[in-house]
């Protein structure tokens, strides 16, 4: 289902500033909620989605960029979660429409790396809320 970015920030309990174009908020539960472009994605091992790229690289103002990196810093420095939301592209027979975006609730990320311009955001599977309840579902 794709979702407006608004929408999409919201869905985690996160305000951002821009409605149009943030970079990244805080949800109301203190996780980071980062707005990420497909291109910067890779799969460095089994498991995990990591997610790298440069403050310096990053085409928005120096707001956008200042809110990110300040939200990178107490992620990284307070070990704070990061959800995730993905820019969906428009398929390529009609690149008129707009962009849209996703979530994915099943990855839970932590910034491993930010040295005030480059960052790595690792995303691995949410662990379930209690895996004796659910293996006592699965005995029933």
């Amino acid at each position: 289902m794709s979702l407006t970015l608004f929408d999409a920030f919201g869905r985690y309990g996160a305000k951002p500033g821009n409605r149009q174009k943030s970079l990244s908020a805080m949800a109301s539960d203190g996780a980071m909620v980062l707005n990420c472009l497909p291109a910067y994605f890779r799969h460095p091992s089994r498991g995990v989605l990591r997610y790298e790229a440069k403050l310096s690289l990053v085409q928005a103002t120096p707001e956008q960029l200042g809110i990110l990196g300040q939200h990178l810093t107490d992620a990284h420095d307070n070990r704070l979660p990061v959800r995730m939301i993905v820019r969906s592209l428009p398929p390529e027979t009609n690149r008129s429409k707009t962009l849209g975006y996703h979530i994915r609730p099943d990855l839970l990320g932590k910034v491993v790396e930010f040295d005030g311009d480059h960052f790595i955001v690792d995303f691995t599977r949410a662990a379930p809320a209690s895996s004796a309840s659910a293996s006592a579902r699965r005995n029933k």
